[in-house]
């Protein structure tokens, strides 16, 4: 795994300052911690942060092919490169190396563009082709791996694996979309492809950008989508025992490392499947590495444990407080944009673990998005099956209505917290789905902002995200609809970013067997009825695990991995809160209602109302603003505003 930056001019071929492109590579420096290197040649330059995973003594980069002409920086792990080595060879390629770095050089000389297509693996790549005069950027088809670009506004682009390594070349402008800032406090994160900021763009998932010398810009060329379909008519027996195999050689080809290697254990059921596939293809000890906590409500110890005892792992366990909330400047600093997912602590905790005894880890994460697993995707087929009984004309002003007259009951039984659920059934299956995933929800927005922030957003709604998407889907199945629209928002906004930030400030990589694509293309043909059933999600993965698993492990209720907000808020984060969402940076954006951010703290230390999601989204975004502040005052970029500016939505 490592971290790439690098620089580009579109008019001609100036010569780019060496300090710059250094500055920038060393902002990553934990992303590679074992190398540096770095290319300079007129109109182009390349950084490089190293950590050694495959072909430790020569797989340095930036990677050359034979004369020189063709270069690549690249971030990831190509899992079948072995195999594409010898096709190469036989083609007439000349390798030099036994990286998977080297198999991309070949491939673009072979393939061109589509050289993607035959890549199986997580990457993030910037390759120079001298002879074309062309730069190619690529991203994997899941989003595993990250890639930020910008042009400035004199012909330079610039990328990196995060927004930080952009931020470091001094030339980007920091004015806050005032879209991201709406996505954000929506979604709880930035989705592709925007960032934060106006003048930066995150390269999307499965998407590459060519760029020519002397040719207009064009725009990213999308090369992969995966399609839910539901029409393989498979037996339920025999699409587990399928899966077991997918999942195994999935497993058996993110094993290959030269460094220690291991896997997160939660105690879950994705987690535990990927264990138990790692330990039968092992011949030694599978390390597994979990986080305890000392609220039993939050604790999934004694589960990991069991599946640790069954396969005979090496299993290391770390304890965390759940009062370890100090790290709310070190994830600001971490994320670079506005980020409120909480399980970020324990994230962070876990691989800080993982990392004092192994380089490599896998993770079951994808497991909820491919397979069902999320217990709000039972709620919505429920809704769903009310929305099919009324046409939208009637259930709009009915169901409307009512969720506007029925009180908020967030302490009462869950069949008494119907408010909800009359709201969802007001909107069509998209604005539902959008509805019940959103932090602060459409009228929460409209009493959080200014009237000055309204008039910037010129109309805009976070909504729009998922209806971009649902529109590409490609099917009406309720269920494979909100599948879709997670994987292409929440998996890569939310999980993967949490993921790969956590993981890479501890220079530990992260692989993901069920992100594995052509598991994931064959998971979208499966029909509905082998994913949920009844209100059972994953049901086919937790009967092909049956034989490999506790019973207990598979068919428990879902915990997640959190951490107490609420009781943070109304105890020893009291203070804090109430400063941060008062008194800090956020009043001085003109952003926000005063009045409306007042509401939210007193309702929430008052016990009225549970608004610790709102408010940590709030923490966090001021603890952004304290972030860009500092570093927009350092010496090594250009003094900023106290606040950065509102770019104004056209």
């Amino acid at each position: 795994m490592c971290g790439i930056v690098g620089l580009w001019d579109s008019r001609g071929t100036r010569h780019f300052d060496r300090n710059v492109l250094l500055r920038m590579n060393e902002s990553q420096h934990h992303r590679g911690p074992d190398e540096t290197g770095t290319h300079l040649a007129p109109g182009v330059a390349l950084g490089h942060k190293r950590l050694s995973i495959i072909d430790l003594k020569t797989g340095q980069q930036p990677l050359f092919n034979e004369d020189h002409s063709v270069v690549i920086v690249f971030n990831g792990e190509i899992y079948n490169y072995r195999e594409l080595i010898p096709e190469l060879t036989a083609l007439g390629h000349v390798f030099r190396t036994r990286s998977d770095t080297e198999v991309i050089v070949h491939a673009w000389e072979q393939w061109g563009e589509s050289c993607v297509d035959r890549l199986r693996g997580m990457f993030a790549f910037a390759l120079w082709d001298e002879r074309q005069q062309t730069l190619f950027l690529a991203r994997d088809r899941l989003g595993v791996k990250p890639l930020y670009y910008a042009e400035l506004p004199d012909g330079t682009w610039l990328f990196g694996s995060e927004l930080k390594a952009l931020l470091a070349h001094g030339g980007l402008r920091r004015e806050l979309d005032p879209r991201a800032v709406e996505d954000y406090f929506a979604l709880g994160y930035v989705p592709e492809p925007r960032t934060i900021y106006t003048s930066a763009l995150k390269l999307a998932p499965g998407h590459t950008l060519c760029l020519r010398r002397g040719q207009a810009a064009p725009q990213p060329r999308q090369y992969w989508d995966v399609r839910f379909t539901g029409d393989n008519l498979v037996s339920a027996e025999d699409a587990q025992a399928e899966l077991v195999e997918r999942i195994k050689e999935s497993v058996r080809l993110r094993m290959i490392s030269e460094v220690p290697l291991g896997a997160f254990l939660s105690g879950g059921v994705d987690s535990s499947a990927v264990v138990a596939m790692m330990a039968q293809q092992s011949a030694e000890p599978v390390n597994t590495c979990s986080i305890s906590f000392d609220d039993p409500a939050y604790d999934e110890t004694r589960f990991a444990q069991q599946v640790a005892d069954r396969y005979g792992t090496r299993h290391f366990v770390d304890r965390v407080e759940t009062d370890d909330f100090d790290l709310i400047d070190t994830l600001a600093a971490l994320y670079d944009e506005p980020y409120a997912d909480s399980s970020a602590i324990p994230t962070y905790r876990v691989c800080q673990l993982a990392r004092r005894h192994v380089t490599v880890a896998l993770s079951g994460d994808a497991g909820d998005e491919n397979m069902g697993g999320y217990r709000r995707y039972l709620f919505h087929l429920h809704e769903e099956r009310l929305r099919s009984v009324l046409p939208l004309g009637v259930r709009r002003p009915l169901f409307g209505t009512l969720g506007r007259l029925y009180p908020k009951l967030d302490r009462a039984p869950r069949f008494l917290r119907a408010k909800s659920t009359f709201q969802a059934l007001a909107r069509t299956s998209v604005e539902a789905y959008f509805h019940s995933i959103s932090v602060f929800r459409n009228d929460m927005r409209d009493a959080l902002y200014s009237p000055e922030f309204k008039r910037r957003l010129a109309g805009y709604n976070a909504s729009e995200v998922f209806h971009r998407h649902a529109e590409r889907a490609g099917t009406d199945d309720p269920l494979a609809l909100i599948q879709y629209i997670d994987l292409q928002t929440y998996l890569v906004g939310d999980i993967n970013t949490k993921v790969d930030r956590a993981s890479m400030a501890h220079a530990l990589e992260v692989r993901e067997p069920l992100m594995d694509h052509p598991l994931v293309e064959w998971l979208a043909t499966l029909p509905r009825d082998l994913k949920v059933r009844g209100n059972e999600g994953k049901w086919v993965l937790k009967k092909a695990m049956e034989p490999h698993l506790p019973h207990n492990i598979m068919y428990r209720p879902k915990m997640g991995f959190a951490v107490p907000l609420a009781r943070w808020f109304r105890g020893p984060l009291r203070d804090r809160v109430r400063d941060a969402v008062m008194n800090g940076e956020l009043m001085r954006t003109g952003f926000f209602d005063r009045s409306y951010l007042q509401r939210l703290v007193d309702d929430h230390l008052a016990g009225r109302r549970d608004y610790s999601q709102p408010l940590w989204s709030l923490m966090m975004f001021e603890a952004f603003l304290r972030k860009v502040n500092a570093t927009g005052a350092s010496s090594d970029v250009p003094a900023q505003r106290p606040v950065p500016h509102l770019a104004r939505v056209a």
